[in-house]
């Protein structure tokens, strides 16, 4: 098999709701007799429905799908959709969609595939055992880490949007735009810094607890064996030794007596940190108070890693057996970790005249630690509820001296039950990252969502999200979303929107390009000075990497007419229809749908109960806007020149096209219609007809505000119109505009992408032939077209289209194109550019004889 094309489809997607790989793969090589059997034998657990495609007869790449999802199945990472699809006119191609839980995985899992299925073709043996092995290697290199996961599955459950920020690290970002947090591990973007740096030195932790009145161990902090020795000899009693600013019990111990014990514990210690603490040693069991919020979220205790005695195992075998315990695992990513046989442990077992050769009696344990930590294999058990008041008090008292919002308060006492001061217990380290495993998967007792505990502290009743919109269609789509965005901003929020021309923060431009896709979507999302998104969402953003948002509030679907068909596997109308359909199936409050294109009306019976939509039509009498009407639905429509909002029985009238310098006098039918998008869109997010309506009077589409779309330049009086059209339906409607504009000759200098089919862009030259008086043709993007072939197509089309052919001419070159056709023209014509990239395209032509006009115009782009 060969991988022709491979993508990562984030987000929602044309096959499912849930991230995906998709693959397109050819079909290379035959199936032996057999092959079956031999697959079946080796993964026994494929489901039974992928049978059909495992028969002799089938060809190998349909039983790549099912094989991917059972190897990441085996990984521990298991997808939730595939689906293996044809490929129309390539019957040995396939279009397979694996759903994935970690993308790398998945993309491990397709190479693994391809490599065992060959295997099994040619009767050849396949090491199941290494590569699951290295799968899930794979798994837990990305996958995230316990307590942060437990954080982010409790912002889902909320309905809070959680994105990872890096491919490895555990650095989260809870909600969009101006309601976000960020999270890592359990530290949040609350989180003050200062506090992490007090929490990280302990002894100045331990002072300013004991300022507050919080119980804490005596001691003080050494450099050399000799001061610990002294401070161990004047405190005169057993003594806790460890590094000022480690963390996870590394390099710490307890319990010590004599000066050789501390003289060990030091140069332990010493290997973690240069600076160590030589303290009181508190007697008792250890636990771990989570606070968050200001609020007790759970309690622990502590206990450290030991086994229990049969009788007739060795400890070495009780351990070896106990790390085999599927919980546990190696780092944070499983619920236990596995216990380490080491020096320490080794000490650890001396001190109670063991070894790890002795057999314990039946029912006997053995610590492999002196301390409780689950990072180095202990368990915990949950005593939240045993908390008496002064307990809790003192915790909340302890997390607020140090400044925490999240703190993992570790207390030494005989039992958490009584109160700490009456029992001589105290508090001996606060955490600033605390893990909460402890928490959520407690070895005995009732489980605690400390994960939830805090989201609540960050986000309270609040769901992280803003008011997000998504636009799209196949024409018209910046300019609604810009229409939107300007309305918006008037009346008071910061907006981020993401546009064919780029990313637009607040208004500002905040960087150049065709944004439309899934990385400028984040962007905005990820803008923390964003209270309101609006999203246009182009075709080859959804195919690339699907959408970057779960859901929207309103989606809008302006129209689909023929455009890029003959790419990514989309053939026709009704399969473009099925690409825009993924972003209104994504609404949850709203969609605004076009009544009159009957691809956009079909969309309204796919989407989810108790959304609603809202139709708009530039036809008074549109029979599905006034069927919607009249069932108490609402739309929008256009009256004469006056753009009505109707809601069942009412309807009132929200401006006059003429004010609205968008619609260019009214002539620009095509904005019109894009407004009534945008004031469906701004009712259905609550905005007030007078907040729209003056949204819609003061959005001026020029080339600042609005590039390419219909933006308008005198020439030595002939009227020069510069827009991105570059499809049928938008040269079409460029065409009635400008014909609308003068009653002198129309001329057309127009262009489309080379990577469109023959025919359609054949199309694309019949139609302009049908609006314009005169037609030059010149080359923008090919695309892989070889020079001059786009431009005889279009060619070819014009002349189809009866025009005669002295009113034709083909110019390559886009300058020396745009200077004939002004030639063409007499002051009164209107010269229509089409397919234009940018505004300077039009600036150089001129530049050569008219520089002055063009720095003029380029003026006006600043």
């Amino acid at each position: 098999m060969r991988i022709k094309e491979k993508r990562l489809l984030r987000g929602p997607n044309l096959y499912a709701a849930n991230p995906c790989l998709m693959a397109l793969v050819d079909n290379v090589g035959a199936k032996g007799r057999g092959f079956s059997a031999r697959l079946l034998e080796l993964l026994p657990a494929l489901p039974r429905e992928a049978a059909a495609r495992l028969a002799d007869d089938a060809l190998l790449v349909d039983a790549l799908e099912p094989v991917v999802m059972e190897l990441q199945r085996l990984a521990g990472a298991p997808g939730e959709h595939g689906a293996t699809l044809p490929v129309a006119g390539q019957p040995e191609r396939r279009r397979v969609v694996c759903g994935y839980a970690i993308e790398q995985v998945a993309e491990e899992s397709l190479r693994t595939a391809i490599a065992l299925l060959d295997a099994m073709a040619h009767d050849q043996a396949f090491d199941l055992d290494a590569a699951v092995a290295e799968l899930r290697d794979v798994a837990e290199r990305h996958a995230i880490g316990t307590s942060t996961g437990a954080v982010v599955n409790a912002a889902l459950r909320r309905d809070i949007p959680a994105l990872r920020l890096t491919e490895s690290a555990n650095l989260f970002q809870l909600g969009w735009g101006s309601r976000q947090k960020r999270l890592q591990a359990t530290i949040t973007g609350a989180t003050n810094a200062i506090a992490v740096g007090i929490a990280s030195d302990k002894q100045l932790t331990k002072a300013l607890l004991d300022g507050a009145g919080v119980p804490v161990p005596e001691g003080d902090v050494v450099t050399t064996v000799e001061a610990a020795q002294r401070i161990a000899r004047r405190l005169g009693r057993p003594v806790a030794v460890k590094p000022l600013d480690a963390n996870q019990g590394k390099g710490v111990t307890v319990d010590c007596v004599g000066a050789d014990a501390v003289a060990r514990a030091f140069e332990f210690a010493r290997k973690h940190g240069r600076r160590v603490i030589v303290e009181e040693y508190l007697r008792g069991r250890d636990y771990r108070v989570l606070v968050t919020g200001g609020k007790i979220a759970a309690a622990s205790w502590r206990r450290p890693p030991h086994v229990t005695g049969d009788g007739k195992s060795t400890i070495r075998q009780l351990v070896e057996t106990e790390n085999r315990n599927p919980a546990r695992g190696d780092g944070h990513t499983n619920i236990l970790t596995r216990i380490p046989l080491d020096a320490l442990a080794d000490e650890t077992l001396a001190r109670q005249g063991h070894d790890l050769d002795t057999v314990l009696a039946d029912g006997v344990s053995a610590d492999l630690r002196g301390n409780a930590n689950l990072s180095t294999g202990g368990t915990a058990e949950d005593v939240t509820d045993l908390l008496p008041e002064e307990t809790r008090d003192i915790c909340v008292r302890a997390a607020r001296t140090i400044g925490l919002d999240v703190a993992g308060i570790d207390i030494i006492c005989e039992d958490i039950a009584l109160p700490l001061r009456a029992q001589r217990g105290g508090i001996i380290e606060v955490n600033a990252a605390p893990g909460i495993r402890m928490h959520q998967y407690p070895s005995r007792g009732t489980p605690r969502d400390a994960g939830d505990a805090i989201v609540e502290a960050l986000f309270g009743g609040c769901n992280g999200r803003i008011p997000l919109v998504a636009v799209t269609g196949t024409n018209g789509k910046t300019t609604t979303s810009l229409l939107i965005e300007h309305t918006v901003r008037m009346a008071g929020l910061r907006t981020g929107v993401t546009t064919t021309s780029g990313v637009y923060l607040n208004g500002e431009l905040a960087y150049e390009g065709d944004c439309t896709g899934y990385h400028s979507a984040r962007s905005v999302l990820g803008a923390p000075d964003v209270d309101f998104a609006v999203l246009e969402t182009a075709r080859g953003g959804i195919l690339k990497r699907g959408l970057a948002y779960d859901r929207c509030d309103v989606a809008v679907v302006l129209n689909v007419s023929a455009d890029h068909l003959g790419l990514d596997g989309i053939d026709t109308i009704d399969d473009l229809a099925r690409v825009k359909a993924v972003v209104a199936k994504r609404a949850s409050r709203a969609v605004v749908l076009n009544a009159e294109d009957r691809y956009c009306v079909k969309m309204g019976a796919e989407l989810a109960d108790g959304v609603e939509i809202i139709y708009f039509a530039l036809d008074a009498e549109d029979p599905v806007l006034l069927r919607h009407v009249e069932h108490g639905g609402r739309g929008v429509y256009l009256q004469d020149s006056t753009i009505v909002i109707a809601s069942g029985l009412r309807h009132e009238a929200l401006v006059d096209v003429h004010e609205m310098p968008s619609s260019l006098g009214g002539r620009a039918r095509y904005n019109i219609a894009n407004a009534m998008a945008a004031a469906a869109t701004l009712t259905a997010c609550g905005f007030a007809n007078h907040e729209i309506a003056d949204g819609l009077r003061g959005f001026v589409s020029d080339s600042k505000h609005n590039p390419l779309r219909s933006n308008l330049f005198d020439v030595d009086g002939v009227t020069v119109v510069v827009d991105y059209a570059h499809n049928c339906a938008a040269y079409a409607a460029m065409a009635d505009m400008a014909r609308a504009m003068t009653p002198g000759r129309l001329v057309g200098v127009v262009a489309a992408p080379g990577d469109r089919r023959d025919a359609d862009l054949v199309d694309v030259g019949r139609t302009c032939a049908a609006g314009f008086d005169e037609l030059v043709i010149y080359e923008t993007e090919n695309r892989g077209r070889p020079a001059g072939e786009t431009a005889t197509l279009l060619a070819r089309g014009a002349r189809l289209g009866k025009i005669d052919a002295e009113q034709l001419q083909v110019e390559l070159d886009v300058h020396r194109a745009i200077r004939l056709g002004l030639s063409m023209c007499r002051p009164g014509d209107v010269l229509v550019f089409g397919c234009g990239s940018s505004i300077s395209e039009l600036t150089e032509a001129l530049r050569p004889t008219r520089p002055d006009l063009a720095r003029r115009i380029e003026a006006t782009t600043i």
